[in-house]
């Protein structure tokens, strides 16, 4: 069981893929690690050394903010966005799209409109007495 930065990434799956479990590490960064930890990216979490394992956890520790302090940089900024009524911070407040997508349609699911499908619209008839 591979623990790095406070998560258990999978075993069976390429150490690639793995890395991508953790918050804030993407397909990119996580190639990226694991050229500068000099793996093969082919290799399986399992398939890991103790040795290797440490090495990918100081690197990610050491050169990437991940998970809680990056989750805590998040919503800081967006915190201070709202603290000074910004239209991106009134946007987060209010719950709507904040990067320019348009609203008139789509967004029903932002916005809390989110329309069910309906069965055949009759009503059943009439219980026989």
């Amino acid at each position: 069981m591979a623990r790095i930065a406070g998560v258990t990434i999978p075993q069976d799956k390429r150490i690639v893929v793995a890395l991508t479990y953790i918050y804030g590490i993407g397909p990119t960064t996580a190639a990226r690690i694991v050229t500068a930890a000099n793996l093969n990216p082919d290799t399986r979490t399992k398939n890991l050394t103790p040795e290797e394992e440490n090495a990918l956890r100081q690197l990610v520790e050491k050169s990437y903010k991940v998970e809680g302090d990056l989750r805590r940089e998040v919503r800081s900024n967006i915190k201070r966005l709202t603290d000074i009524k910004s239209y991106r911070g009134v946007r987060h407040l209010r719950r709507l799209p904040v990067r320019g997508q348009r609203t008139r349609t789509n967004t029903r699911t932002v916005r809390g409109n989110v329309r069910h499908t309906m069965g055949s619209g009759r009503k059943p008839s009439a219980q026989k007495t």
